[in-house]
């Protein structure tokens, strides 16, 4: 009895805290603050499709995954295609909850669970750069799921087994450095999507934080804790960060290397050295088996 009326719960605990988060987001945002937050947000990788001519932010990269294949849409402010339609509400509502403006849920293809814990300030800067992409009309493509999961009805049933919606915790026992790595790494660049090993629903293994293992699309993906880590110093790993060569001489391939060029790239020298000091300060965790 009590499971059944969990998600009815997750859904009432959901209005009441976004109810109060709407009061938040009147003021107006600096977009120019934004376009930084959406580099180290990797926007643009997820909305923009593989073409040489593609429109960034109007939608069509194809996410490859075990349960099918997802399409990132258009984000750019056209009326009919994009989210020219949607008020700043709706955007806190998508990256707080992973709720659409009509209610339904999204996938977890769409980082929601790490986008809830971005900064009220930021979500409203980052909606603010977001308004002044030029509109395209390129069409949304549907998502091809394998069965069951292309039931979008029970996506709520996968939020209350894995999504706590939430601010960003800061750690009062860890420096300031770390403390932005962490927001770094945990909220705007979602790497744990990825690092993170997940069970059989797609469900992340929290005890596995950033260990590594399969991606998304069934490859492998390093551990990056210190148990790895440890073999590389600053210096090493922040050259790998900004030019994607490693220390034996060989280079950053597929997702990776996209990453590097439109985000790690990009961050401010400050962000660079917050996020290497958060890596360093994680618990070694053993790499994930083969």
């Amino acid at each position: 009895m009590e499971k059944a009326v969990r998600p009815a719960v997750l859904s009432f605990a959901i209005a009441l805290a976004f109810g109060s988060w709407t009061a938040s987001v009147l003021a107006q945002g600096d977009a120019k603050r934004g376009e930084y937050l959406a580099k180290a947000g990797g926007c643009v990788a997820c909305h923009t499709e593989e073409s040489k001519d593609a429109v960034p932010f109007a939608g069509g990269r194809a996410l490859k995954t075990t349960f099918g294949t997802f399409y990132g849409p258009n984000i750019t402010p056209h009326p009919q295609a994009g989210i020219g339609r949607w008020t700043e509400a709706d955007f806190v509502r998508a990256m707080r909850f992973g709720v659409r403006p009509d209610g339904a849920h999204y996938y977890p293809a769409f980082p929601y669970p790490s986008f809830s814990r971005i900064t009220d300030d930021d979500l409203r800067d980052l909606w603010a750069f977001l308004r002044t992409l030029a509109p395209s009309s390129r069409a949304n493509q549907a998502h091809d799921l394998e069965f069951p999961f292309r039931w979008r009805f029970l996506v709520p049933i996968w939020k209350w087994l894995f999504f706590t919606p939430g601010p960003f915790a800061v750690d009062g026992k860890a420096s300031s450095p770390v403390n932005r790595g962490a927001y770094l790494v945990q909220a705007l660049g979602h790497c744990s999507e990825c690092h993170t090993p997940r069970n059989f629903l797609g469900g992340p293994e929290r005890d596995r934080f950033l260990a590594g293992g399969k991606g998304p699309d069934g490859k492998r993906v390093p551990n990056l804790t210190p148990a790895r880590l440890k073999k590389w110093s600053d210096a090493e790993l922040k050259e790998f960060l900004l030019t994607g060569l490693t220390p034996d001489g060989d280079a950053a391939s597929g997702l990776m290397d996209e990453i590097i060029r439109n985000t790690t790239s990009q961050l401010t020298p400050g962000d660079l050295a917050a996020l290497i000091a958060y890596l360093r300060s994680l618990p070694p965790l053993a790499e994930e088996p083969r």
